[in-house]
Parts: structure tokens; sequence; C-alpha cells
């Protein structure tokens, strides 16, 4: 199974059974510019794909996915973390165009 595949799997099936947003998650994603729901969270994390891996992150493993939500299709990116009990949500933000291809998929070259 390809990598990307496999972390979106753990990510889904850690997600059925809890989430858990960490403080800065909501911080981020209650900011004035942002206020990204916590239902749009659930859509990305359901219905989006992996567009990062991050196997060596100190945290645990961990993944950066892409999605739209909406009716204008918002582009959100979450940061998340599987667990054996629950999927950690470590943040969640509107991607800047200035930092990422057209599509929000690829990260730009500095």
């Amino acid at each position: 199974m390809h990598e990307k595949t496999d972390i979106q799997s753990l990510v889904r099936l850690a997600a059925a059974k809890k989430r858990l947003f960490l403080p800065h998650a909501l911080r981020q994603m209650l900011r004035p510019d942002r206020m990204i729901l916590t239902a749009e969270v659930r859509t990305v994390i359901e219905q989006g794909e992996v567009i990062e891996d991050y196997p060596e992150d100190p945290r645990g493993h961990s993944c950066l996915m892409f999605g739209k939500v909406g009716i204008g299709g918002r582009a959100i990116h979450v940061v998340c973390s599987p667990r054996d009990d629950y999927l950690t949500i470590i943040t969640a933000y509107l991607p800047d165009q200035k930092e990422w291809s057209p599509d929000f998929k690829v990260r730009l070259k500095k």
C-alpha cells in the first residue's frame, strides 16, 4: 500500500473513534480571519487527501491533509496525528496562495 494512503487510512480509523483538538488547533481555527468550524475539519479528514506525510514528527507520525469545504469550496489544511484510540488535530488553517501551488496541494520552494 502507498505510504500516504496508509496514513490516510490510519487517520480515518482514529477519527471514527474520537477527535482531540489541541489548544493550538483551536486558537488557529478561531482566528477572526479564519473561523474554521469543527465540522469543516471533520469534512477534510473524512473526504480530503493527505498531501504531506511526516513519519518522523517528534509528536508522533502525522500528516497534512487538504480538502475543500462548503458552498464556495474553501481550501483548508489540517495537520493531524492518528493514535490507537483517537485522532489528534494539531492545527488547521487556510493555506496562503503565496506558499502553495494554485490547487493548494504542493508547497512552493522558497
